[in-house]
């Protein structure tokens, strides 16, 4: 992270401060909020100076960009606004935003088949790398720039690569991948166009010992042979068939190279707090991926536990292990206005956001899944499926080979989990310091000064639901001067609770939405298993007195326990004994009263 002020360096600081000016020049001419800086440049490791430290940095940032600034004249370079602070500078002084300047360009040039000034134009691009970038600066932010530029420096590199292979410039392209394919041994793509060009410069024997050398390294290193690619390649020099006339080459139909890494995954929730188990054992999970067969994870829960919180969170830090892109889609299995996604329109979707034309998708369901196979095939990709139905919306969309794949849903996906070797994680409320810590993270630590006990109480309104903790901290951030005892208060006043976990104009953060849909989809005899079981006033249920309350058998009565639990509505404890949980009973107990006009009889929700 270097800086320079009319043609000289500047120091920029140390690493913590570099790290601040990084994260400001990534979003240049924006806001960047207060806490977004406290978490990008701490994560999860907040100390208690960390506000203080950001005041300092930007204190010391603006003396370095601006040395002939009082401290009473407003700033140019480095501004404080709208809960945050900016950089304001041109966007084509900043080497990254002329690097991808460049590569777009190079793009549009090669469409139009001016492979030369494409191959210039890369060129171009590449001599502005000095280095790593954000080499040695802490933080997450650092951490995931760091990769996605380093992908994105790679595929420039591979591009300008074959087009020096397109113009007849073997010897050339051969300079150009050395050195990558030393940085990056395990790049197989990389691998196989050095070994296109060591053959096509009349180096058979170096061409084939790269291959043997290949394939030693990835089985040393990942167990795992050559993609079928390379080892076509391999035949191909070994019959000396591998060069194919210019001609051919440019006119060569889009292959994977040549298609958009997908990069999908929306940014991280701010203050993600807590679940160290559940990230543990994702972690050692996904730490198989890449390495053969597909590994899928489950993570399931009810309304507003965090669960896509959760996964996005982990899929930003396992990026480095998935170098060919990464995917995200809302399946809708549980959307309040929307019906879920059919398998046929995910995959158009995915598809789509592969690089295929609309044009070239299959109209059919097995053409489509036969062709998002295909194109995944080999591929270290990480898949995000959000908020899934059940596993016939699923399955067609879990490809073989190399992948990851993580799901969130509300619903137990046991039939994934027989089949096709899912690994289920049930997430559950929060336990209560790690709710309290995400309340003082959002609203701020010095907001609970003296009012522990309020904050614990609060927490314990919220369900430990970490949707509704957010909810509850943004009332008081909205509010600055409302004391948390009076934000409990109300929260504890009859039939009050529910209607204040949602914000205006945001119909994903409507709790009580949330809990609607899921109720929905229940069967009509389980729905009102659900409703009879908030009158029982213990804190566990059994199933004979599941059965009273319902007037049916036990054996009846366990059915719809299961399908309760299944849903996430309901958990299971040891012996047979069952409770709400979060804010579940809370709105069993209105249904109760109400039993909501929206479903029919059939169970699902009406539609107008």
């Amino acid at each position: 992270m270097r800086a320079w002020r009319q043609g000289r360096e500047i120091p920029v600081g140390p690493p913590k401060q570099r790290a601040v000016l990084g994260l400001l020049a990534s979003r240049v001419n924006d806001v960047v909020g207060f806490e977004e800086i406290i978490d990008a440049v701490w994560g999860s490791s907040v100390p208690p100076t960390a506000a203080n430290g950001v005041h300092t940095y930007i204190a010391r940032l603006r003396r370095l960009l601006e040395p002939g600034r009082t401290r009473r004249e407003a700033g140019e370079v480095l501004v404080s606004t709208g809960g945050g602070y900016a950089l304001f500078m041109e966007s084509d002084d900043l080497d990254v935003a002329r690097f991808d300047r460049l590569v777009r360009e190079a793009r549009v040039l090669r469409g139009r088949s001016e492979f030369r000034a494409a191959e210039e134009t890369l060129g171009n691009a590449l001599r502005l790398w000095r280095g790593e970038a954000y080499q040695g600066l802490p933080g997450t932010f650092a951490e995931v720039e760091r990769a996605r530029l380093n992908e994105s420096r790679l595929t420039a590199t591979e591009g300008r690569a074959q087009l020096l292979l397109d113009l007849g410039q073997p010897a050339e392209a051969a300079a150009v991948l050395s050195d990558a394919v030393a940085t990056e041994p395990l790049r197989e793509r990389l691998r196989g166009l050095l070994m296109r060009a060591l053959y096509r410069s009349g180096r058979q024997a170096d061409a084939l010992c790269l291959y043997r050398q290949t394939r030693k390294i990835l089985r040393d290193e990942l167990g795992i042979e050559p993609h079928e690619e390379l080892r076509h390649l391999q035949h191909q020099i070994l019959s000396g068939s591998a060069d194919a006339p210019a001609p051919a080459r440019a006119s060569a139909p889009v292959v994977w190279a040549d298609v958009p890494r997908p990069a999908q995954l929306p940014p991280r929730t701010r203050a993600f707090t807590g679940r160290r188990a559940e990230l543990a054992q994702l972690r050692k999970l996904m730490g198989h991926a890449g390495s053969g067969p597909t590994v899928i994870a489950v993570v399931e829960g009810t309304a507003g536990v965090g669960k896509t919180a959760l996964v996005v969170d982990l899929a930003h830090e396992m990026l480095p292990r998935f170098p060919d892109g990464q995917i995200f889609l809302d399946m809708r299995g549980s959307h309040p206005d929307r019906p879920p996604l059919t398998a046929g329109e995910a995959l158009g979707l995915l598809l789509g956001g592969l690089g295929v034309d609309r044009d070239r998708i299959p109209a059919d369901l097995a053409g489509r899944i036969a062709l998002y196979r295909s194109m995944l095939h080999g591929r270290r990709i990480l898949i995000v499926l959000d908020d899934g139905a059940d596993a016939d919306q699923l399955r067609p969309l879990i490809p073989a080979g190399p992948a990851g794949v993580l799901i969130t849903s509300r619903r137990r996906q046991s039939g994934l989990a027989a089949r096709d070797g899912a690994y289920r994680i049930a997430l559950r409320p929060l336990d209560p310091a790690d709710s309290v810590l995400l309340l003082c993270r959002l609203a701020g630590h010095d907001r609970f000064t003296g009012q522990q006990h309020d904050a614990v109480r609060l927490t314990d309104l919220c369900g430990h639901l970490p949707l509704a903790l957010r909810i509850a901290a943004e009332s008081l951030v909205a509010e600055p001067g409302l004391p948390v005892g009076e934000l409990t208060r109300r929260y504890g006043l009859p039939g009050q609770r529910l209607n204040r976990l949602s914000l205006a104009g945001d119909a994903s953060t409507d709790l009580r939405a949330g809990l609607a849909a899921s109720y929905r989809a229940l069967p009509d005899d389980t729905a009102r298993m659900f409703r009879l079981l908030a009158h029982h006033p213990g804190s566990t249920i059994d199933v004979a007195v599941a059965a009273a309350l319902a007037g049916v058998p036990d054996s009846y009565a366990l059915r719809q326990l299961d399908e309760l639990v299944a849903h996430h509505l309901l958990d299971e404890l040891e012996g047979r004994r069952y409770r709400f949980f979060g804010l579940l009973r809370l709105y069993a107990s209105e249904l109760s009263v109400d039993p909501d006009p929206g479903r029919t009889a059939s169970g699902a929700c009406r539609t107008n």
